[in-house]
């Protein structure tokens, strides 16, 4: 039942307080409005004790009083609705319309809150999903129903790459491409961001399938730790009431944890590390653990959350908790992007726990697994011989030597490099892997199994042998 009250006991910022309530929750939807009609705002219950609460606006209250607004309780969380006609629309960060394509009529409205999966009901990850990028799909493989965050920092390309992702983007044995789904969440950006991916989006023909909701930097910060919450529980509709496989991408994770600190500030709670609230963890856990899949249900969720670094500190609380949470990472480099490298990840520290259980014969390829750890193995020793030369020269190398940084300056411009429209399959990823180890001495390659390095390798390298022993005995003969 909906209850009104007049009478407010304060205003601070964007919160607040009134006493003598009856049955109010915690997340209850409140309506806002001056009482000559000509502001109306909503928010949320985010304190109850006894019979006070204190309560969260989406919107400016700047010269509101407390003699002059009225406060409805809507009695029900915060809800949209939600049908599949959600597709190829953009929302805002409550969830409203704003492509002027009229408003959504459903029968049924979704709690944002949430919860996260259950573990006994979850499904464990296998089929992996296909970005086209050769360094994620060969090297740190993005798993159908994973969390993969990809740790950026400012002015790098992380907003390229994800519209790349959502472009490429495809399922691994899903049946046909109408059973795909993408639903971006922006918080914080900037309108020319937002802009950038409206049309990529368009030009690329995927806005059909993609579910947009945006909040721009100057909307009110509370929108900001909705909009998270809204695109899951549209991407939770779609997969596990319309049995599509989901691909959830949120920019930037950053921007929700400075909202939640600028929040737990105003409402004054204790503050944990570089000023962020102690329940950081949780919150962000809340986010993450809504992906996944459900047994006996089709769809999935899929989550690619990409977070700016502040300061490209990797152990900043939000990377640091977000790393937890997750299973893996893709980090980005700075100095990989000075030398002109897109997109430019840094192999080293980036990894994908769930890739193992989702590559390999009946998934990828049989060789997978192998040149994968081979290839990781391998620019691994690139850094320890440049770190070398730097001291002794190149030139006072041993040979051996100078073939790895040789094949750390392919790998990196024909591994690492590719043009923002280049959608490399898998076959042409594990290819180029087996193309680039030939550079490296055959003894060096001791994470392969012999029988694939005979498939895949010793195959072309007898094939060359016999070409030349043939040339020189037509010369002999010649002679």
């Amino acid at each position: 039942m909906k209850k009104n009250y007049l009478l407010l006991d304060k205003i601070e910022g964007s919160l607040i307080e009134l006493s003598n309530l009856h049955h109010v929750s915690y997340d209850e939807v409140v309506e806002i409005k001056t009482r000559d009609g000509k502001k109306s705002m909503v928010g949320t219950v985010v304190k109850v004790d006894e019979d006070k609460a204190t309560i969260q606006v989406f919107g400016d209250l700047l010269g509101s009083s407390t003699k002059n607004m009225e406060v409805t309780f809507e009695a029900r969380p915060f809800e949209i609705p939600l049908t599949d006609e959600v597709l190829g629309r953009v929302f805002d960060g409550l969830g409203r319309p704003i492509d002027k394509g009229g408003e959504i009529y459903a029968d049924k409205f979704y709690n944002v809150n949430g919860r996260p999966i259950n573990p006994v009901a979850r499904l464990y990850p296998r089929n992996f999903i296909q970005t086209g990028i050769s360094a994620i799909d060969a090297l740190m493989t993005l798993i159908r129903g994973q969390k993969l965050p990809i740790f950026s920092g400012s002015g790098l390309p992380h907003n390229e790459l994800a519209a790349q992702i959502v472009r490429q983007a495809k399922i691994s044995n899903a049946s046909g491409e109408d059973n795909f789904a993408i639903v971006f969440a922006a918080i914080g950006v900037k309108h020319d961001e937002a802009d950038y991916f409206r049309e990529e989006f368009n030009n690329a023909g995927v806005s059909e399938n993609v579910v947009m909701y945006v909040n721009y930097a100057d909307d009110p910060i509370m929108e900001r730790l909705i909009v998270p919450k809204c695109a899951l529980t549209c991407a939770e509709y779609l997969a596990y009431e319309c049995n599509k496989h989901v691909l959830v991408i949120m920019t930037d994770i950053t921007s929700y944890g400075e909202a939640l600190r600028e929040v737990s500030s105003s409402r004054e709670e204790v503050p944990s590390r570089k000023g962020y609230p102690g329940h950081l963890y949780s919150d962000l856990a809340m986010l993450y653990e809504r992906a996944g899949m459900i047994k006996g249900i089709d769809g999935s969720v899929t989550l690619i959350p990409i977070l700016t670094m502040p300061n490209d500190d990797i152990t900043h609380p939000i990377p640091d908790l977000t790393g937890y949470i997750t299973e893996g990472q893709i980090v980005l480099s700075r100095d990989l992007h000075g030398s002109g490298i897109y997109p430019p990840i840094n192999v080293l520290p980036s990894l994908s726990r769930l890739m193992k259980d989702g590559i390999g014969e009946g998934y990828t390829r049989e060789d997978h697994a192998d040149l994968s750890s081979q290839l990781f193995a391998s620019y691994s020793k690139v850094q320890e011989v440049r770190a070398l030369s730097q001291i002794i020269g190149r030139e006072d190398l041993s040979d051996s030597d100078k073939k790895i940084l040789d094949f750390g300056d392919e790998f990196e411009k024909k591994f690492l490099r590719q043009r923002f429209d280049e959608n490399r399959n898998i076959e042409e990823t594990l290819d180029l892997g087996w193309e680039l180890l030939k550079i490296l001495p055959e003894e060096s390659l001791d994470r392969i199994d012999p029988e694939l390095k005979k498939k895949y390798l010793n195959r072309k390298v007898e094939d060359n042998k016999e070409t030349h022993e043939e040339v020189e005995t037509q010369s002999k003969d010649n002679k």
